[in-house]
């Protein structure tokens, strides 16, 4: 990709002919009489460099410098100077200017000094470029994962979440459904206004619908002040309804009007208010069988079902649960101030044995449970793999242990990849891609069954 270059001379021969070397070199140049028209062209996604003569009506380069630094301060800007500003541009450089090139100056001076330039400007991109891909797998928690079916997900998320589509989102207990409608939220634009949660099997139906719509004083018993509902409150920002289908009958029925009207009217007033909400709503049980949904109606669940997405259980991706625990593991390591401990091969052998009903939740409790010492018996009894060593990042030691206990697997079964695959509780191309990425032979296993 070629970098670009802001040129700015006032001298119009003198800028010619140097955006003409800059070009020969390789440079995307743009060439500028004014300083003044450079500023309109910068900010801090600007990938290239700026080369400034000091002396021109106007803002002169000094100008120039200081607005830039306003602007991004590792945007590099090589001065160009006449003998007399020496001194100035010695002291531009102690105040943050990448250089300067004294008149008159050969050509491959000045194309040496903006590859230089780019180069550093180009590692600063790229650093900011991992430093937001480092956020953005933070902000991803849990929705961690190198399964296909957690990238589809990922995706899915990021092609909705600036749009004001109305989403319903399918999982288990403790699968990551608010982490879901938090990332739709702090994905679009409607960020900067509230999310608002709302456990709708949390609340008894007399309470539901004032905690939702709110109320004006007198408006029942006990009500004594003006209180502005969920709903409202959410106006210009998101609304998440979590156990949807514990909703009240009643409610339901309230709820269809204000998807439909985008208004609210809070009780004991007849004043209707607008409303500009995304609701994402999340059920444990799919609200598209008619026997699961029982008492929930059948038309809220089709004007809620926009965009329909579901999360997958754990014991669907096991082969993101060692990923999973690394992560916890670490995080909860730095909350408690203790060092993660190595993990043993029962606590490998639990990860890979047991059905995870509650899913990301319990898997997270259960790490930190292990960074304390506190593990319960079914993850405390031993097994026949070698102690590990310690050495190397908690990552690491995963791998190995997973190698071994795939190894013992395979020799328990002699060699039989139906049984190993069975008793290890992983899909087949999975089972194959880690023989491979650990260099395990099967029929070595076979051989030492045969003998």
């Amino acid at each position: 990709m070629t970098t670009p270059v802001l040129l700015i001379d006032d001298d119009g021969q003198l800028l010619h002919a140097t955006a003409q070397t800059l070009e020969l070199a390789g440079f995307d140049v743009t060439p500028l009489a004014r300083a003044t028209e450079a500023i309109s062209l910068i900010n801090s996604d600007f990938r290239g460099v700026v080369v400034s003569d000091i002396r021109m009506p106007g803002m002169d380069g000094l100008q120039l410098f200081e607005r830039i630094r306003a602007i991004d301060a590792e945007i590099p800007v090589i001065l160009v100077t006449g003998h007399g500003d020496i001194p100035t541009a010695v002291k531009a450089i102690q105040d943050g200017v990448y250089d300067f090139i004294a008149k008159p100056f050969p050509a491959e001076r000045l194309i040496q000094c903006v590859h230089r330039a780019a180069e550093k400007r180009g590692l600063v991109m790229e650093n900011r470029r991992l430093k937001d891909a480092a956020r953005q797998a933070e902000d991803d928690f849990p929705l961690i994962g190198q399964t296909v079916t957690m990238d589809r997900l990922r995706q899915t998320l990021r092609q909705i979440a600036d749009t004001d589509v109305d989403v319903l989102v399918t999982g288990e207990t403790g699968s990551g459904k608010e982490v879901v409608a938090r990332l739709l939220h702090g994905w679009s634009r409607r960020s900067k206004g509230n999310f608002v949660a709302l456990n709708c099997g949390a609340l008894p139906e007399q309470v539901i619908e004032s905690e939702l719509f709110g109320h004006e004083p007198g408006a029942f018993t006990g009500a004594q002040k003006k209180r502005v509902g969920r709903i409202e409150h959410s106006s210009g920002g998101t609304l998440f309804l979590d156990e949807l289908e514990s909703m009240p009958l009643s409610t339901q029925i309230q709820m269809l009007r204000v998807l439909e009207m985008r208004e609210v009217t809070p009780l004991g007033t007849n004043e209707v208010r607008p409303v500009d909400i995304r609701i994402v709503a999340a059920a444990k049980v799919d609200l598209a069988d008619p026997e699961q949904r029982k008492t929930f109606r059948e038309d809220l669940y089709y004007r809620l079902n926009v965009v329909s997405l579901t999360i997958p259980p754990l014991r669907e991706r096991r082969e993101d649960i060692p990923l999973l625990f690394s992560y916890f593991a670490e995080r909860a390591a730095r909350r408690f101030q203790r060092e993660a401990p190595p993990p043993s091969a029962a606590i490998l052998k639990h990860l890979a044995e047991h059905d995870w009903p509650g899913n990301v939740r319990e898997l997270s409790h259960f790490a930190e449970r292990a960074v304390l010492g506190m593990m319960p018996p079914a993850a405390q009894q031993t097994m026949s793999a070698p102690a590990d060593t310690g050495d190397g990042a908690l990552p690491e030691r995963l791998e190995r242990m997973e190698a071994q206990i795939i190894r013992d697997t395979l020799s328990a079964h002699g060699g039989d990849v139906q049984e190993t695959i069975a008793a290890l509780g992983i899909p087949r191309k999975t089972f194959y891609d880690k023989l491979q990425r650990h260099g395990i032979v099967r029929r070595d296993f076979t051989q030492k069954a045969d003998g």
